[in-house]
């Protein structure tokens, strides 16, 4: 007799269910179907019981100890096994605007500095004695170009020491401050560059004020004209605020007219200003939602008359749902991406369990604080107690609110956020705000993928194919 999988479940109505299990496998299956296999007394020579047995929710007794069935379950978990692969620094906390929904400072941050030549080298040191071969080094802010010496001088330092590791360079920035030198040196070293494009002028300088008389749009605009004189095709990122809810169109329009061919729909994180003012910018779940089922059916409109256009949330979920592909997006892993994929280098030298670890210590708790470059190696910080619990509080396996959900082995949560929130690592809320945007969006796609047309399917399936697209940590 074959052996029943462990495996989720939503009953859709009265007579049909969706399941999923550990191998990221789905299915859709009707009330008898149900009772089937939970009484496991399906008949081999049906297609039903064929269905099952490909999917990986009936397996026979000597396959559970076959090299296939581990290696999909390897293939979902295979970023445990590899090592840090992104080291974010941050080179100032500094910035020359002041968006309204700024992550990484708040109302009460006071402090300001710059990351130093030794601090960078230090924080390059450590992030090479990852065991991961493949690297990616993001300078971020603030605004990292208030400290563009320092990264040259970090990214010529790298070069010099990396030896047979291969590293990434990624700039985050709002291109205000580029210059022609700088995007020479750039583009010699082949760093990827993003920006952030919250739409139409209208949204996007509303979204991200510029101090004086300074437009944060024209200002951006005018670093990507620099940038694709010089060979670049910058990628940008959107955030959601209340403004941007009933410009679903304008916002994409925008994308398309700049030359995206992709665009991340990016909901809120309370913290940091954001937080301070959510009474104000902010939005229920069922709000953002709304606004990201209207703009996924703008997106694959676009696909359907021609015009390859991605949504990237929608990528990052059918990449595991499709592929059992775990994307450089660290919310959505189990256990979260938090020191076992990416650590956040401060400018003064303290080193975080990841990029919104150090936000919150911005506004005043480093709860998630590591160590230091100057006192600690890599070793040293993965083995704290402090990774291991933040490790701990994000394995959904083992999550009550968790463990028995149908979008289990497509989803992730975020102890940091948890923690501000909360004030607790471990999820409080078994239907809070992230985990209801999250189910919101996997119920979309589902839905699409059960009573959608072929081509929209089509349209969704292309975008696990291997491209170039802009990718999010």
């Amino acid at each position: 007799m074959p052996l029943l999988n462990h495996f989720n479940f939503k009953q859709l109505n009265n007579n049909e269910f969706f399941i999923t299990n550990d191998f990221g496998a789905y299915a859709f299956i009707n009330q008898k179907e149900f009772a089937l296999l939970v009484s496991n007394h399906i008949d081999k020579d049906t297609s039903f019981y064929n269905k099952m047995h490909d999917k990986g929710f009936l397996l026979e007794p000597m396959e559970i100890y076959f090299q296939e069935t581990s290696d999909r379950l390897r293939g979902m978990k295979r970023y445990l096994l590899e090592g840090t692969g992104l080291h974010i620094f941050v080179m100032t906390n500094q910035c020359n605007l002041k968006c309204i929904y700024c992550q990484a400072q708040d109302h009460l941050a006071m402090q300001k500095g710059m990351m130093s030549i030794e601090t960078g080298r230090k924080s390059i040191d450590i992030a090479l004695q990852s065991p991961h071969k493949y690297l990616t080094f993001e300078f971020q802010g603030g605004e990292p170009l208030l400290n563009f010496n320092v990264i040259r001088q970090m990214i010529e330092y790298a070069e010099q020491v990396k030896g047979d590791k291969q590293i990434c360079y990624t700039l985050v920035s709002n291109l205000s401050l580029l210059t022609e030198e700088m995007a020479e040196f750039l583009l010699f070293h082949k760093v990827s560059i993003c920006t952030s494009l919250d739409g139409p002028e209208s949204v996007h300088a509303k979204n991200r004020l510029a101090f004086g008389k300074t437009n944060s749009y024209k200002a951006m605009l005018r670093g990507c004209k620099i940038l694709r004189k010089y060979g670049f095709n910058p990628n940008a990122i959107q955030t959601t605020t209340r403004n941007s809810l009933g410009h679903a169109k304008d916002i994409i329009d925008e994308y398309v007219k700049e030359g995206q061919n992709s665009i991340f729909i990016r909901p809120l994180t309370p913290l940091g200003f954001a937080k301070s003012d959510w009474k104000n910018i902010g939005y229920t779940p069922e709000e953002f939602l709304e606004f990201y089922r209207k703009a996924l059916r703008i997106i694959i409109n676009l696909n359907l008359n021609g015009t390859r256009f991605i949504e990237q949330h929608a990528k990052f979920f059918l990449r595991k749902i499709h592929r059992g592909i775990a994307d450089n997006y660290m919310e959505l892993r189990s256990p979260c991406g938090a020191a076992l994929g990416q650590l956040a280098y401060y400018y003064d030298g303290d080193v975080y369990t990841c990029d919104e670890a150090r936000m919150v210590a911005e506004a005043g708790n480093p709860a998630f604080k590591l160590g230091n470059v100057f006192k600690d190696d890599y070793e040293t910080l993965l083995s704290s107690r402090i990774c291991k619990a933040t490790v701990e509080a994000s394995v959904l396996e083992s999550l009550p609110s968790c463990c028995d959900c149908v979008y289990q082995p497509y989803c992730g949560v975020c102890p940091v956020i948890q923690y501000a929130l909360h004030g607790n690592i471990f999820p409080q809320q078994p239907h809070g705000y992230r985990c209801m945007i999250y189910k919101g969006i996997l119920d979309c796609l589902f839905d699409i993928l059960r009573n959608g047309s072929k081509m929209e399917k089509q349209v969704l399936w292309s975008w696990t194919e291997e491209h170039h697209e802009n990718t999010e940590d």
